[in-house]
C-alpha cells in the first residue's frame, strides 16, 4: 500500500497562517521553530493564528526523530543531459548515505501555469523537503507553490537567492574571471562570449565576471563579441556560427557551458578550423562531455555532484533542526571551482597576438 499523502484537501498551511496574521509564510516558520528575531506582537499575532486555523507544523522533524525514512523530493529540468546525470548521481548517493528516499519528478515546460502545476502535484505527495537545481531554482512559480504548501526547498547554483533560503552555488563571478585570465594570459586580445540563458541569474554573474577581467586587463569590452546562449548544445552552434562569421572573428570563445563549448568545437571542425591552432575554445562545467569531445577542452570544475549531496545535506539539517534558515552563513554553502586546462586552449595563431 502507498504511503498517503501528509497533505489533504482542507489542511491548514504555513501559507494560511501567514495570510491570516498578515506576515510572511518565513516569518510563521520563524515562530514555529523558536526564532528569535520576531517582535513580540508580530509573534503574538502568528501564535493567535495558528491556534485558530488549529495549524500543525510539518512533520518531517518527527518522522526523523523516529527513525523513519524521509522523502526528499528533487524537480528538475535542465536542457544538458550531462550537467543532470552529474547532479542525479551527487544527490541518489548522498540520499543513500543519509538514510532517506529520493523522489524525482520532471518539469520540464518554461510556462509559468505549467511549472505551477506541476510543483502543486509533487506538493500533494509524501516529499518532506525539495531540491530545485537550476533551472528551477530560479522558477518564481515553483517556490510559490512550495511556499503555499508550506515545503521547505533548497535552491542550487542560484546566483542571487531569496533572503533567508538555503542556496548551494559556487562562485560564478570569480570561475568565470579565472577563465577570463588565463586567456588573456594566452595572448588572446579578441575573445567570443556565449551567454548562457537568461533566465538563470548563474548566467548573468559569469558575463559578469567574464567583463571584469576584461576591464582590469585595460582591454576594451566593444571589441569582444558576444552573443546570447540558452545552456544548449543547439544554441551553441547557433552561436558560434555568428561569432565565426563576423568580419573579424574572434581568436578564442568562452561558452558558459561545456554543451555549447562542445558544439563550438564542432562548427570549427566542419568549417576546416584547428582547435586550438586557429581557435581556442573553452567551457564551462567539467561534465563528462568535457572530455568526450576532441581535443579535449579546457573548463571550469563546478562539483555538480557534491553541490546536489551538500543541498541534501543542508536540507535535512534544517528539517531535523525545525529551524527556518535565519541568514547565517550556514544557510549558503559556496563550494569550490577549479580551472582544468586541457588541449582546447592555447595561444592565438601568429599574427594575432597581442
Amino acid at each position: 500500500m502507498s504511503k498517503p499523502s501528509r497533505r489533504s484537501r482542507g489542511t491548514v498551511t504555513v501559507q494560511d497562517v501567514a495570510r491570516a496574521a498578515g506576515v510572511s509564510a518565513m516569518t510563521v516558520s520563524r515562530v514555529v521553530n523558536g526564532g528569535s528575531n520576531v517582535r513580540a506582537t508580530t509573534k503574538a499575532a502568528v501564535l493567535e493564528a495558528i491556534e485558530k486555523l488549529n495549524y500543525s507544523p510539518n512533520s518531517a522533524a518527527r518522522s526523523l526523530a523516529a527513525g523513519e525514512a524521509t522523502q526528499i523530493g528533487l524537480l528538475y529540468s535542465n536542457p544538458s543531459a550531462a550537467y543532470l546525470s552529474q547532479f542525479l548521481i551527487g544527490a541518489l548517493a548522498a540520499a543513500r548515505r543519509a538514510g532517506c528516499h529520493l523522489v524525482l519528478e520532471a518539469c520540464e515546460s518554461e510556462r509559468a501555469d505549467d511549472q505551477a502545476h506541476a510543483t502543486r502535484q509533487f506538493a500533494s505527495t509524501s516529499v518532506e523537503g525539495v531540491i530545485l537545481p537550476p533551472p528551477l531554482s530560479e522558477a518564481a512559480p515553483v517556490r510559490a507553490e512550495l511556499e503555499a504548501a508550506g515545503i521547505p526547498w533548497v535552491s542550487v547554483a542560484m546566483g542571487l537567492p531569496p533572503e533567508n533560503s538555503l542556496n548551494v552555488r559556487i562562485d560564478d563571478f570569480g570561475a568565470a574571471s579565472a577563465m577570463t585570465r588565463h586567456l588573456i594570459d594566452l595572448g588572446h586580445r579578441k575573445i567570443g562570449f556565449i551567454r548562457g540563458n537568461p533566465n538563470q541569474s548563474s548566467s548573468a554573474e559569469r558575463y559578469r565576471g567574464f567583463v571584469a577581467a576584461l576591464e582590469h586587463a585595460g582591454l576594451d569590452l566593444k571589441a569582444m563579441p558576444v552573443e546570447q546562449g540558452y545552456f544548449t548544445f543547439r544554441s551553441g552552434i547557433v552561436a558560434t556560427e555568428r561569432l565565426l562569421d563576423r568580419k573579424d572573428p574572434p581568436t578564442a570563445i568562452f561558452a558558459s557551458n561545456d554543451d555549447m563549448a562542445a558544439a563550438a568545437v564542432g562548427v570549427a571542425h566542419r568549417r576546416g578550423l584547428h582547435v586550438p591552432q586557429d581557435l581556442t575554445i573553452v567551457g564551462f562545467d567539467d561534465t563528462q562531455l568535457s572530455t568526450t569531445v576532441w581535443p579535449e577542452l579546457t573548463t571550469i570544475r563546478q562539483p555538480t555532484a557534491a553541490m546536489a549531496e551538500t543541498a541534501l545535506n543542508l536540507l535535512l539539517a534544517s528539517l531535523r533542526t525545525q529551524r527556518a534558515p535565519d541568514g547565517s552563513e550556514q544557510d549558503e554553502q559556496v563550494l569550490d571551482y577549479e580551472l582544468i586546462v586541457r588541449e582546447s586552449s592555447g595561444p592565438p595563431p601568429s599574427g594575432k597576438r597581442g
